[in-house]
């Protein structure tokens, strides 16, 4: 197989990153996708980065020896803590996530940014220095959601668990005004409309689709888009047995975002 005919790897540590690929295809539908979730593992945002480091290692290999031709990590978590050692041992394109701060700044709302994110991710110099990036333009909080991974890669995406939750996180912030609230894990924009029926009218964003065009950009530049012409395939593995997290993985790919 012609290498720009060969599939694009993606990997999140459970199903979240399927958020990342619904936007990759519609960028590139003569792409192929493998995705790999590792539920097993999850959530990646409690762990150490030497662990996470680790897994990440771990799941590109496994995809390396699917044939990938570039690397997706669709994981907020795993691109704060491995990303800069992952480019260093393999030698395809690799492209990260990271909170889509940027867009939320330039909004220019009054009131506070909220990052919902992992408590690993928060607590990283990768996010520190973005953070830090805009704190004189903007009033930026950070706010750890510890557990609304596992609801998520428990099938759990409306209802009064969902609801709960973020009614707890986020109402302290509602009477004061928030500016804008960024998904900052991959898993998150499948509970969005919930976040949205609790802060009213505010602008929720993810960095899924700048995630995708980046992607496009990277391929485009070394001549790697795919020549087929043909529509791409999806192919979904998760590395909990049975068919569970499949499931889950199928209907959130079919979910409109």
């Amino acid at each position: 197989m012609e290498i720009q005919n060969r599939p694009i790897g993606v990997f999140d540590s459970g199903v979240g990153g399927i958020s990342v690929l619904k936007e990759a295809i519609k960028l590139l539908p003569n792409e192929n996708f493998i995705y790999y979730g590792d539920s097993k593992n999850a959530p990646y945002g409690t762990k150490d980065v030497n662990e996470v480091k680790s897994l990440s290692f771990s799941v590109t290999d496994e995809l390396i020896d699917r044939g990938i031709k570039a690397l997706v990590v669709a994981c907020n978590t795993a691109t704060s803590a491995a990303i800069i050692d992952l480019r260093k041992r393999y030698k395809i394109p690799i492209v990260g996530i990271e909170p889509a701060l940027k867009p939320a700044v330039l909004l220019g709302r009054k009131g506070k940014i909220l990052i919902m994110a992992t408590p690993m991710t928060l607590s990283e110099k990768k996010f520190y220095n973005l953070m830090k990036k805009y704190e004189d333009v903007a009033e930026i909080l950070p706010m750890p959601c510890p557990g609304l991974v596992e609801l998520i890669e428990n099938g759990i995406f409306s209802g009064e668990k969902i609801s709960s939750y973020l009614k707890e996180k986020l109402s302290p912030y509602i009477e004061y005004g928030i500016a804008a609230i960024v998904l900052g894990c991959t898993h998150y924009p499948f509970v969005k409309k919930e976040i949205g029926i609790i802060a009213k009218n505010v602008p929720i964003i993810d960095g899924s689709r700048g995630t995708a065009k980046q992607l496009k950009k990277k391929l485009t530049l070394i001549h790697l888009l795919n020549s087929s012409g043909k529509m791409g395939y999806v192919e979904l593995h998760n590395s909990l047995e049975g068919n569970k997290m499949l499931d889950i993985s199928s209907k959130l790919l079919n979910i409109e975002l």
